[in-house]
Parts: structure tokens; C-alpha cells; sequence
């Protein structure tokens, strides 16, 4: 299959681009940099969108932005391109269609999760409505090389001391390597079963703060101390955070840890074929990366 991947040379996108080429498929990116060249951010009509799904037999989406720029805007890149990208779709005759969204966005207020749902209902709307054969993957924390949250995490895991907003010390999250998620990603691109919605995790939940200690124990070092931030220090250093455009650590990503990101593994497990990397292993597996 020719398969369209959006956001192909990002952290998940780049690893999707790899799993599809050794399932046998035939990946196509696009980007301002590709001939014919495409600006996510303002392909913003269907009609942008139809020269680049000529020869095309299903499209993964896997763009994504945690806050606002100026040029890459959360609802032009989140909301309006993706929607316009599967109306083209429909109009096209491309009915596989794959989302790569997040878990935890489904009560959240963060723009973030409100431009990300949008995309998502699209999606699913136009599957219910039998114009396409949609599926919204919605991963927990992913991990791997190249990620900026997994280098945030790794480099909390080399220090002796912390002091942690207590929303990591409590917020469970249900790690997913990022391999695993593509290779996932892959088939679900390959096959024709009607799949709507689906929650991704790893095999095991544990708060953020747990991760961060296993990754460290993998590294060798004895276990860090560990205390709480007071939460009007937490909240500053997040928004200290939002004025950094390259740090994943923001308002935002505070805001998406007060609650819990986890569910079934059985649906990764599903998918792969057998269980998924667990945090303990998460370490060995930058290294196959």
C-alpha cells in the first residue's frame, strides 16, 4: 500500500515511516520540504489537500504541537488541517485513515486536548457515517529516541536529588515504546477492520515519578531523593516553562497531568501480537532505536 504519513519526519512520525517500510508498504511524506512541498498549517480546505492523495490507499496522521507558535498555530495544525484532510479523503475515495492523537484529552480543557478532539470526533463522525474507515489511536506517554518528554525524562533520571510537582509524583501514566506504537500504527494503517476508537497502552501503569526512578535504577545509579514542589512553584516553573518553545515542560503539559493516563493494554497487545516494551525495559530500547 501507498500509505500518506503527516508529520512523517517527527519523533512518532519518522519510527511509523520505518515500521510501514518493513511491513512492506510504501510510505509517502509530505512537508514544506518534499516536492510537491506541503505546509501542514495551511492546507486548511479539502481542496489543498486532493493533488497530494493521488495514488494514495490510506493516510496516517501523525502531526502534532503541545502549544501555540506562530507557525505552526494548535488549530490549524491539531483541528482545521486534519479536517480538511479527511474530507479530501472522503472526497477522494481513501477511506483508511489513522489518527494519532493522546490519551487523556477526552475531559480536558487545555487547547491541546480541545483541538485534538476536534480532529478526532471529525474522524469518527465521517466513519459512523460510512464515508470513511477511520481509526483514532490515542497513546499514553511514548517513549523513545528522539522524544522530547523521553530526554526530559532522562535527564531527571540522572540527578541525585529532586524536587518534583506533585502532579508527577501522582499522575499514573502507562509508557509506550515508540516503536511499539508504530509498529502498531503500521498495521492498523494495512488492515480494512473497522476500529473507531482506540486507547493505546503499555503493559504497565505507573506515576510519572516511578518512571523516572526505573529509568534511573536501568541506568545504574542508586535511587535519587525525591521531594514534593509546592504547587505554586509548580505552576511557575510551568509557566517559566512556556515561554521555552523546545521544553515539553508548560502550562499544558501540568494541566494534561492532573489526571490519570492509563488503560487496557490488551489493545496494543491486540495489535502487536504480544505484549508490549515494559517501563523496566524502556532503556534497552534506545539503543535498537
Amino acid at each position: 500500500m501507498r500509505i500518506l504519513v503527516c508529520g512523517g519526519t517527527g519523533f512518532i512520525g519518522r519510527h511509523i515511516v520505518d515500521s510501514l517500510k518493513q511491513a512492506g508498504h510504501e510510505p509517502v511524506q509530505r512537508s514544506r520540504r518534499t516536492a510537491p512541498p506541503l505546509d501542514f498549517s495551511k492546507a486548511l480546505t479539502a481542496e489543498a489537500w486532493l493533488p497530494h492523495l493521488a495514488g494514495i490507499d490510506a493516510v496516517i496522521n501523525a502531526v502534532g504541537v503541545l502549544r501555540d507558535s506562530a507557525g505552526r498555530p494548535l488549530q490549524a495544525m491539531h483541528a482545521d488541517a486534519p479536517i480538511a484532510l479527511f474530507d479530501a479523503c472522503a472526497a477522494a475515495g481513501v477511506r483508511r485513515v489513522v489518527q494519532i492523537s493522546a490519551l487523556g484529552i477526552a475531559h480536558s480543557a487545555t487547547r491541546y486536548a480541545s483541538t485534538k478532539r476536534a480532529a478526532d470526533e471529525h474522524l469518527l463522525a465521517l466513519t459512523e457515517q460510512g464515508r470513511l474507515n477511520g481509526c483514532v489511536l490515542r497513546p499514553s506517554v511514548v517513549f523513545g529516541a528522539g522524544g522530547a518528554s523521553s530526554q526530559l525524562f532522562l535527564a531527571l533520571a540522572r540527578l541525585p536529588a529532586l524536587l518534583l510537582p506533585r502532579a508527577v509524583l501522582q499522575a499514573r501514566v502507562q509508557p509506550v515504546a515508540v516503536r511499539d506504537l508504530a509498529d502498531a500504527v503500521a498495521r492498523v494503517a494495512g488492515s480494512d477492520a473497522p476500529s473507531g476508537l482506540v486507547e493505546i497502552g503499555g503493559p504497565e501503569a505507573l506515576p510519572l515519578a516511578d518512571l523516572i526512578a526505573s529509568l534511573r535504577a536501568q541506568m545504574g545509579h542508586r535511587p535519587a531523593c525525591v521531594g514534593a514542589l509546592p504547587g505554586w512553584l509548580s505552576r511557575a516553573s510551568a509557566r517559566a516553562g512556556d515561554g521555552l518553545p523546545w521544553s515539553p515542560w508548560c502550562s499544558e503539559t501540568l494541566a494534561l497531568l492532573e489526571s490519570d493516563n492509563v488503560t487496557d493494554p490488551a489493545a496494543l497487545e491486540r495489535w502487536l501480537g504480544r505484549p508490549g516494551v515494559a517501563p523496566g525495559q524502556l532503556l534497552a530500547t534506545l539503543r535498537r532505536d
